[in-house]
């Protein structure tokens, strides 16, 4: 009974697989959308200022798709590390040559440390999408950057502890 407990693991593999499934949908809605203000932005007879306003928009735009990509990933990996942890080796992954071993989670520091390097990317580009908005201030763009950098520092010291173990 105890051993079969672990299937209840299934349920969150489902979810972060489902999860991603959904924000990959978004965001290629996203860039169906961004496409669609590409081409609008290459309308003649725009004054300067609509067509600044217009790029601002097309590089958020951008940043969210990444951002929305990048979040799918995430979830996609932290389901199947899972299942790979408590559920079966997933053997397609492992004995394909040509297939990138990203997929391949040997313990829980493995999963931990894949999954948290994604939040740092996440993050960064979360920084990037907010310095382009026109009512953040410095100073907020500052602390932000200062808290990503302390997660960043603190990521590379337990990377550091964990591989001289």
């Amino acid at each position: 009974m105890l051993w079969g407990s672990r299937l209840i693991v299934l349920v969150a593999i489902l979810a972060s697989v489902v999860c991603g499934i959904g924000m990959f949908v978004m965001a290629t809605l996203d860039t169906i959308h961004f496409a669609k203000e590409v081409v609008n932005y290459f309308v003649p007879h725009q004054d300067a200022g609509v067509k600044e306003a217009a790029r601002n928009i097309l590089v958020t735009g951008c940043i969210e798709v990444i951002d929305g990509y990048l979040l799918a990933t995430m979830m996609l990996i932290f389901g199947f590390g899972l299942y790979e942890l408590f559920i079966s080796r997933i053997d397609a992954a492992e004995n394909n040559k040509s297939a990138s071993k990203i997929l391949v989670i040997q313990n829980l520091d493995d999963l931990k440390d894949r999954l948290s390097k994604l939040i740092l990317l996440i993050l960064i580009v979360k920084y990037f999408q907010n310095s382009l908005a026109k009512d953040v201030d410095a100073i907020q763009l500052l602390y932000f950057a200062a808290g990503i950098f302390l997660i960043g520092v603190s990521l590379y010291f337990n990377h550091k502890k964990d591989s001289h173990t």
